[in-house]
């Protein structure tokens, strides 16, 4: 039930219409969920100069724009709007296997849902699949799992991590 209420950056009252027009006729389960995924990963731009502190799922679905967080936060809110229970995860993803990007890689969020008794992995922002994710605390938004805070001023002057590919 907790995965299926309101948050603070999901504000399922706001976006249940549009989740029914959008999604009501899509079969439910893994194919309605899918479907949710896909929706937010064609028509959300990412960008790190689209990041808010205060940015909410709806904001994400006017704006058209966000980070991976935002990404996160659309899809779970419309599939708790579709009576799918769905959770925010945040953690890191690595950049093995895939090919070399030009950035350092980041802490990350993507959303788990929970289908057939069990909690499945969904990324709206990159929408394949992905290995090395490490998964560091779910919630029901990044309130519940902020990776830092703080209090007062602060600055971030420099983070690095590192992930590598272990051979088995």
């Amino acid at each position: 039930l907790l995965y299926l209420m309101p948050s603070r950056y999901c504000e399922t009252d706001k976006l249940t219409d549009i989740a029914w027009s959008l999604f009501g006729s899509v079969n439910g389960g893994w194919d309605r969920v899918a479907a949710i995924t896909e929706f937010v990963h064609q028509r959300i731009i990412f960008g790190y100069e689209h990041a808010h502190a205060m940015k909410s799922a709806f904001d994400v679905y006017e704006q058209k724009s966000g980070v991976c967080r935002d990404f996160a936060h659309l899809a779970l809110t419309l599939c708790r709007c579709m009576g799918i229970p769905a959770r925010y995860c945040t953690g890191y993803m690595g950049d093995i296997g895939i090919p070399p990007v030009p950035f350092p890689m980041d802490f990350s969020g993507w959303f788990e849902a929970y289908l057939g008794g069990e909690w499945l992995t969904f990324d709206a922002r990159h929408n394949v699949p992905r290995i090395g994710r490490i998964l560091m605390a779910t919630g029901r938004d990044a309130a519940d799992v902020a990776l830092t805070t703080s209090f007062g001023r602060m600055e971030l002057k420099t983070f690095v991590v590192i992930s590598e590919e272990v051979a088995a």
